[in-house]
């Protein structure tokens, strides 16, 4: 064999420099798992284009929301709002196959960049059919029990993540000041100390944050484990006069000691990211708030999670809405909010922000500061080192574990209001071994108004065919010796009443389901034929009723018919939780988080206010022991 020539050994030398080069060219250490988060962070952010930047930014409902226009416009996320399902009726697998769909038109994109599904799941997978739906809020804060509440979060995760989704738009850490407020059940408590400690959910939805973390860097512990959304910064609980999306009258003072320790304590557990409300404080939008976004949440609080608009929260800058949009975006944009939930008319967003930035109104900066954020987050998630939905969690949708957990939640939600027309004479825990009761009202046999708003469509829906669950009559049916006769009358005449010969009637009346707006109230009363209901049954025979309702209600006129009055607030799926209180299978604990006022018009009206005269105060609630049988 004869020796390579010295120009043939020249070359080869300088074929091994390029495949060196390229290969060092091609290290992308964004790419590297190995790398930390902010240097991947930094890196991927010097690679891109203003309009990936831009599309990042952008979040779409998704009915819009298509694996090409995802590539085309860089997205980087999506979002189903209330009733935004693949299919009725879907299949954990059907929302996988969606949220896998769009994901790969994500990664399809010159630099890769995967998008982040978001969804309202606020009490269990809530838009999910067969999924475990908890009590709302109202409920969960009577129980002030922060264990309960992250054993919640841990299993709601779970069923996100069963469904393929990383992320939801929860907790409401609301305090809601006046029970006219249509998303009042969606707050804790008018505490904000109650609010405070319920908080706790999202180390359940995103695992616990190490001892070592950097304040305000976002954390979420893995495969099983969800980004959280704290809501409505801030101060959208206060809105006046009930008003969803109304305006706060308040101090500053009375802004950090009732509105914001939430989202202290929100941003000390690592939560991912903050939504902005729709409110306005002191006459400002919120979304436009500089000083409270940027100023105190990002600079003070050193929040490094990512802040998202709510729902159209650009277009309502503006009155009437959306009259100056290259205003409103130039404004929420500035005012430090990163992630727009558009949630529709994306190409006018994108085409705005682009022409914005350059044109030197919005500087680069704060564009890279918002990437930088959602990327951050993005990272923390996992997403682009497992982008696609693990199939193996398909099975957690309604579990047994979950359900019985949600029913545990129901019994330590509940308060025990009167228990018998005299202290010596309670009527409850109530005989299984009755020969024959009564179980009236037209939330007894009604699972869609007994989980309320947000359940499998937006506003809610009545009936027994939207989802999977135990009602109350059921429950009760389910409980009562085999011996004893059930009969369910939904609104009994008082001589049907009469001429029978019950034991006892389980009442149970109470609101038909609402969100948000559709839910504000000026008068708060049960709906028909509920006042109707208690009069017959009650005025008759010895009744307990059972309030389904997502607030105090109107109910001193009937009190005094009533042998017993529960609070069941909205309990969800899971209505045997009410009826183990009601048979003495466990004991009444809840107490009021919330004052329940006598008259309407002492609206608004919290414990520690001067004019303080409730029907039944904060913290009130009778106790019961459990009967031994």
């Amino acid at each position: 064999m004869g020796r390579c020539s010295k120009p043939i050994m020249g070359i080869l030398l300088l074929c091994c420099f390029c495949l060196a080069s390229i290969s060092e060219a091609e290290y992308l250490k964004y790419k590297d798992p190995k790398q930390p988060i902010n240097v991947r962070v930094k890196d991927l952010l010097k690679r891109m284009t203003l309009e990936e930047k831009v599309g990042q930014m952008t979040q779409i409902e998704r009915n819009v929301a298509t694996p090409d226009v995802i590539k085309k416009y860089f997205i980087g996320s999506v979002l189903s709002t209330g009733g935004s399902v693949p299919a009725p009726n879907a299949s954990a697998e059907a929302w996988i196959q969606l949220v896998n769909g769009l994901q790969k038109g994500a990664l399809s994109t010159r630099v890769g960049i995967p998008m982040i599904y978001g969804i309202d799941a606020v009490h269990g997978h809530n838009n999910v059919y067969k999924a475990t739906v908890f009590p709302h809020n109202v409920g969960l804060g009577v129980s002030r029990d922060p264990v309960l509440i992250k054993k919640i979060g841990a299993a709601t995760a779970l069923e996100v993540r069963a469904t393929g989704i990383p992320y939801t738009f929860a907790p409401c850490i609301a305090v809601c000041r006046d029970p006219r407020w249509g998303r009042c059940y969606e707050s804790y408590s008018e505490d904000p100390d109650i609010v405070r400690k319920m908080t706790e959910i999202i180390t359940g939805l995103q695992g616990d944050i190490p001892a070592n973390s950097t304040k305000g860097f976002p954390f979420i512990a893995g495969k099983t484990k969800i980004a959280a959304c704290a809501k409505h910064y801030v101060g959208d609980g206060g809105s006046a006069k009930g008003i969803n999306e109304n305006n706060t009258e308040i101090s500053w003072k009375g802004l950090l000691s009732i509105h914001m320790p939430g989202y202290l304590a929100a941003v000390d557990k690592g939560v991912a990211s903050i939504m902005i409300s729709l409110s306005s404080l002191n006459g400002k939008k919120m979304h436009a708030n500089y000083d409270l976004i940027t100023g105190f949440l990002k600079n003070k609080l050193r929040f490094e999670g990512f802040v998202l608009s709510d729902w159209l929260g650009i277009d309502k800058i503006t009155s009437p809405m959306h009259a100056n949009y290259s205003y409103s975006v130039q404004a929420g944009i500035s005012a430090g909010i990163d992630m727009i939930m558009v949630p529709y008319n994306y190409t006018e967003f994108v085409d705005t922000l682009t022409y914005l930035v350059k044109n030197n109104i919005i500087p680069i900066s704060r564009i890279d500061d918002a990437v930088t954020r959602i990327l951050r987050v993005k990272f923390i998630l996992g997403l682009f080192d497992n982008p696609l939905a693990d199939h193996s969690l398909a099975n957690q949708i309604g579990r047994k574990e979950h359900r019985e957990l949600a029913r545990e939640a129901v019994r330590k939600s509940l308060v025990l209001l009167k228990n018998g027309k005299s202290a010596g004479k309670p009527l409850l825990p109530l005989s299984k071994k009755a020969s024959k009761i009564l179980v009236a009202g037209s939330h007894a046999q009604n699972l869609g108004y007994q989980c309320g708003g947000w359940t499998i469509q937006w506003q809610g829906v009545g009936g027994n065919n939207l989802t999977v669950g135990t009602t109350i009559l059921n429950a009760v049916k389910q409980t009562v010796d085999p011996s004893t006769q059930v009969v369910y009358k939904e609104n009994p005449s008082t001589n049907f009443v009469k001429s029978h010969k019950f034991a006892y009637a389980i009442v149970a009346v109470g609101e038909h389901p609402y969100a948000e707006s559709e839910g504000d109230s000026s008068n708060l009363t049960i709906a028909d034929p509920g006042p109707s209901t208690i009069n017959n049954v009650c005025g008759s025979i010895k009744c307990v009723v059972v309030l389904i309702t997502g607030r105090p209600v109107v109910i001193q006129p009937y009190l005094r018919k009533i042998d017993a009055l529960v609070a069941a607030w909205l309990p969800g799926t899971e209505g045997q939780g009410v009826a183990d209180l009601l048979f003495g299978d466990y004991g009444f604990s809840g107490k009021l988080a919330r004052t329940w006022f006598k008259r309407v018009d002492q609206l608004p009206m919290n414990v520690g206010d001067k004019h303080y005269d409730p029907l039944f105060p904060f913290g009130f609630g009778l106790t019961t022991e459990p009967t031994k049988y």
